[in-house]
């Protein structure tokens, strides 16, 4: 599904990415963590094309990435969301997915008022438990319908590849759990690349975990085995915080 081959990045001498090599494949839900500065945005941002990198490959499904704009990987079945929520608050919930869904049109017949809710739209929502909400204004939405609305927009455009930055930042605990099960879910029929540094979170959700550190790919395992390296406890968990990320996993 994913694969980066010897992906490095530089901004100003400074080496963000330092020959990374990462394989996804098809149907995992992949945890990515690190300490801050370790290169797990720009990692994501190499993937949809925001960063080129130096030297290094990117392909997805076949398809070579590095060259290709933001838009064309888009068309290729890759979705991303940010740190910082991108929705349109002026509209209402089925508003953005709608005006998401249809990425793929000419832009004039976004002007146009669309009658009924497609397919896309409609499993979207239900995906998301926001059908409730559809009518309602995004500007109005809790913190964590927002990041499901997102995530609802980038679903409406039926990627194969889904790229989540931080989606449980801010949450509040039940935010957090459903956010956990919807993750779950999707991973059950797209691939899902999860942005995080809530332990908590990643311990109860993750089946694969990778670790960076200084631009480098640090380990790479399952959750037991990333929170047992003495590396990762030394350069990010701390021994007392790896413990907890192994000790209770149900």
């Amino acid at each position: 599904m994913l694969e980066l081959r010897d992906v490095t990045v530089e901004f100003d001498g400074f080496r963000a990415l330092d020959g990374v090599d990462l394989t996804v494949p098809e149907g995992e839900l992949r945890f990515l963590i690190g300490p801050n500065g370790a290169g797990k945005t720009t990692l994501i941002d190499v993937i949809t094309g925001l960063t080129r990198p130096a030297a290094g490959s990117v392909r997805f499904g076949g398809h070579d990435l590095v060259g290709r704009k933001e838009h064309q990987i888009v068309r290729l079945g890759v979705g991303r969301t940010f740190q910082t929520s991108v929705v349109f608050e002026e509209l209402t919930v089925i508003e953005n997915l709608d005006l998401a869904a249809g990425f793929r049109s000419p832009l004039w017949s976004l002007a146009r008022r669309r009658k009924g809710v497609s397919e896309a739209v409609a499993e979207a929502l239900a995906r998301t438990g926001l059908e409730e909400l559809a009518e309602r204004s995004a500007g109005v939405l809790s913190h964590g319908q927002r990041q499901w609305l997102e995530i609802g927009m980038l679903l409406a455009q039926r990627p194969r590849l889904l790229l989540l930055d931080e989606p449980v930042a801010g949450m509040s605990k039940d935010e957090r759990a459903r956010t956990g099960e919807l993750l779950t879910e999707i991973a059950r029929d797209h691939t899902v690349v999860v942005v995080e540094h809530d332990m908590e979170f990643l311990r109860r959700h993750a089946s694969t975990v990778t670790v960076l550190h200084e631009g480098k790919v640090l380990v790479e395992g399952s959750v037991e085995q990333v929170g047992a390296d003495p590396r990762v406890q030394e350069v990010y968990l701390g021994r007392r915080k790896a413990e907890d990320v192994v000790g209770n996993r149900p």
